[in-house]
């Protein structure tokens, strides 16, 4: 029996015809907006679902021909168990692209790379992760704008955080939420001993101002004078601004421009995400018994990753994958190998509560 009844085939494919008559038809302004985006989020389900409903009828047709028997019988044999593979194939794509899509997926990140425990090294660590980031959005054509940075004494960061820019950011990027282990000899060590450091990531969804409606009277804002390494002033003026949401209590500091204005606007755009997260999180957690199948907790306290230098290996511990290339890995494009094993396990993950659940 098919897995995709013919209801539920031809639902999908006359609304996509439905989509595309009303794009023709004249239709203009903000409609035309709303069915472009919906055009493109059916165009390739109704596609795959066009293609699985031919297939459907051509091992109709193989079926009669095995029954008359004859000469044609062992090539409809062997074409049966073609049609067999394919139809499986196609109504497993289809399972994928059926499945329902993270709202945020599609939006802008905000990442922030911050020094765990380690000292010195895990900040030479957080700037290794920083600029692995920095590499792999260059290779996906995203754009990456710092938003603050707080130094290391000895290079790397204490604290890093920027905008990232691009189709998909949010899809491939939330699975680096966590803390991430780094195991090496650090330049500093003169008896060869490996030390374990860390650094914490967080992947924020940008937030739009619709997402989170913020009352002026939540707010408190503090203004100072902007300040560099060792307390030397970088201005005379008090254009740093530190923002407090006093019913969460979610402060957020930004001093990186001269003007007090951009600074203000920078420490909002920073607080909404963060809020914006926040509901994200206690929204899933209320959703904890449909999430069993989701790749780890998405707890930001949770190790989830470790760089082993001296072995040249990375590991994701929520999926056990192990790549012995940890140098192109640090250089960014091959990091896509291991986002790319985080994304198929969790639309297997996915699949398989969707199977328990019987839908």
């Amino acid at each position: 029996m098919s897995a995709f009844p013919a209801q539920k085939l031809d639902r999908i494919i006359q609304r996509f015809a439905t989509v595309e008559h009303g794009l023709s038809s004249g239709t203009s302004g903000e409609a035309f907006v709303k069915l472009s985006k919906e055009y493109a989020e059916l165009e390739p389900t109704a596609r795959a679902a066009l293609t699985l409903r031919k297939a459907y009828a051509d091992r109709l047709d193989v079926d009669e021909m095995l029954r008359a028997g004859g000469e044609l019988a062992e090539m409809a044999k062997a074409e049966r168990t073609s049609l067999d593979e394919t139809i499986a194939r196609i109504e497993h794509d289809i399972r994928i692209l059926l499945l329902p899509r993270d709202a945020a997926d599609d939006r802008n990140v905000i990442i922030e790379v911050r020094a765990g425990t380690g000292g010195d090294e895990a900040a030479i660590f957080a700037g290794d992760l920083f600029r692995m980031y920095q590499r792999y959005a260059a290779f996906k054509g995203w754009k990456v704008e710092l938003i603050s940075a707080s130094d290391g004494e000895h290079g790397g960061y204490k604290e890093a955080i920027a905008n990232i820019y691009g189709s998909g950011a949010y899809a491939h990027m939330k699975f680096e939420s966590g803390v991430h282990r780094v195991q090496r000899v650090p330049a500093t060590e003169t008896q060869g001993r490996i030390h374990t450091s860390a650094a914490t990531v967080a992947v924020l969804p940008e937030a739009e101002e619709v997402d989170i409606k913020i009352e002026d009277k939540d707010l408190r804002i503090d203004v100072y004078r902007s300040s560099g390494p060792g307390g030397q002033s970088v201005n005379t003026t008090d254009s740093a601004v530190r923002i407090t949401h006093i019913p969460t209590g979610l402060a957020v500091a930004q001093q990186t421009e001269k003007s007090q204005l951009k600074n203000k606007n920078a420490a909002m755009k920073l607080l909404r995400s963060r809020l914006y997260d926040l509901e994200r999180q206690r929204i899933d957690a209320e959703r904890s018994a449909e999430r069993r199948g989701q790749v780890g907790s998405g707890d930001r306290s949770e190790r989830i990753r470790t760089y082993n230098f001296p072995q040249g290996r990375v590991t994701d511990h929520r999926i056990n994958l192990t790549l012995y290339k940890l140098d192109q890995i640090i250089e960014g494009p091959a990091l896509e190998e291991m986002v790319r094993g985080l994304m198929t396990n969790h639309q297997a993950e996915l699949l398989a509560a969707q199977d328990a659940d019987g839908s």
